[in-house]
């Protein structure tokens, strides 16, 4: 199956609410329409032919300290994994960092499970970027729904609000 990319604000129809104001002022971000039974991203790189270091995952983390628990999203490519005990917990300064659970990542951010993309997150929330996917000249990440994913430059990824780029996997 082909994918058939427009930019996504012709396409307003196929994201979150939130990445859509996110996206209303962002140039060269490109969406594109899927099955949403194969959002997930093996699924996903399977059936549309998009590599698997092509396609980056957004990784909502729990981090906690003296009874506060404060949010962060990162974004590795799929083919790596978040180091969120070490890398991220030092760097979030947490005595205990892990995945947010599903139900409180899809509250909190107003996406679908799946489709959570940095884009269109809380203000708050500090937005960590692989390295790997900074150096990017294009990845496929989620739309905030299953039934579509972005193409975007890892630089923009990198260059967004609150972001920050670090070597996030091991």
């Amino acid at each position: 199956m082909t994918l058939h990319w427009v930019p996504a604000t012709e396409r307003t129809d196929l994201l979150a609410d939130p990445v859509a104001l996110a996206l209303a002022s962002a140039e060269g971000v490109e969406v594109a329409e899927i099955d949403p039974d194969l959002a997930d991203t093996a699924a996903f790189c399977e059936r549309y032919g998009v590599r698997l270091d092509e396609s980056a995952n957004c990784v909502v983390v729990a981090a906690k300290r003296g009874g506060e628990t404060r949010y962060a999203a990162c974004m590795v490519l799929a083919t790596m994994r978040v180091d969120v005990n070490g890398v991220v917990r030092r760097h979030l300064d947490a005595r205990k960092a892990s995945f947010a659970p599903m139900a409180e990542a899809v509250e909190l951010t107003g996406m679908e499970y799946g489709g959570i993309t940095p884009l269109g997150l809380p203000d708050e929330w500090p937005i960590l970027v692989d390295t790997h996917v900074a150096e990017h000249p294009r990845v496929v990440i989620g739309s905030g729904v299953r039934r579509s994913k972005l193409a975007v430059s890892g630089a923009a990824l990198a260059g967004l609000k609150r972001a920050e780029v670090l070597a996030l996997a091991n």
